[in-house]
C-alpha cells in the first residue's frame, strides 16, 4: 500500500469508523495506571517498564482484529508496507496521530518512528527521584502493543524506546526491529 493510500484510509476510517474517546481521559487514566506501578513497584522502572510492555502485549494481540476490521487493510507484503501501514493507518485510527517512519536500515528490518505528539504524556511530568529520567519509558505500552499486534500476523518484533521528550529527550523515538517471520504451524496428527 502507497503512503499516501495508507494516509487517506487512516484519515477516512479516523473520521467515519471510530468511536472517539476523551483524549484527556485516555490521558488521565493512562497516567493512574502508570502512577500505580510505580508505586506498586516501589519505583523500580525497570520492572514497571516490563510491565507496562506485557500489558501493552496483550492489548494488541486483541487489537489487531479491531485494525483489520476498521481499516478493511489487507496483510502487508512486505516490512516496508507495514512501516507505513502502523503509522499513518494504527496509529491515526486509535489514538489521531502518525509518527513519521524514519531511519530504516540496508536490509529492511529496522525502522523508527518519531512521534511529534504523543498523547499518553499531554500533562505528564515524571517522578523528580533521579532515577525516572534515566529508567521509566512512561510510553512503554506502545511498544508492547506494537508487539503484540504484528505477532498476531506473524512478525516477531523487538521495539522499545530510543528518546523521550519526557526523560528531557529533544525527541520521542521508537525503534522496531524485525527479527523473523513466524511460520504457521500444523498440530501434530493424532494417529
Amino acid at each position: 500500500m502507497a503512503s499516501s493510500k495508507a494516509a487517506r484510509v487512516g484519515e477516512e476510517v479516523w473520521k467515519t469508523r471510530t468511536d472517539k474517546v476523551n483524549a484527556e481521559l485516555v490521558t488521565l487514566t493512562y497516567g493512574t495506571i502508570v502512577a500505580q506501578l510505580c508505586n506498586d513497584y516501589d519505583s523500580n522502572y525497570v520492572e514497571v517498564n516490563k510491565q507496562l510492555d506485557r500489558m501493552g502485549y496483550n492489548i494488541g494481540m486483541r487489537l489487531i482484529e479491531d485494525f483489520f476490521a476498521k481499516s478493511g487493510t489487507q496483510k502487508c507484503a512486505n516490512f516496508r508496507e507495514t512501516a507505513e501501514t502502523i503509522s499513518k493507518i494504527g496509529f491515526k485510527i486509535f489514538l489521531n496521530i502518525t509518527p513519521v517512519v524514519i531511519n530504516w536500515t540496508a536490509d529492511n528490518k529496522q525502522f523508527s518512528l518519531l512521534f511529534e505528539e504523543n498523547p499518553l504524556a499531554d500533562f505528564v511530568e515524571l517522578p523528580d527521584d533521579g532515577k525516572s529520567q534515566d529508567d521509566l519509558w512512561y510510553s512503554n505500552i506502545l511498544c508492547g502493543i506494537l508487539r503484540g499486534a504484528l505477532e498476531m500476523v506473524q512478525m516477531q518484533v523487538e521495539v522499545h524506546f530510543l528518546s523521550d521528550v519526557l526523560r528531557g529527550d529533544e525527541t520521542t523515538e521508537m525503534r522496531i526491529t524485525l527479527l523473523k517471520y513466524i511460520e504457521d504451524e500444523l498440530p501434530p496428527d493424532d494417529e
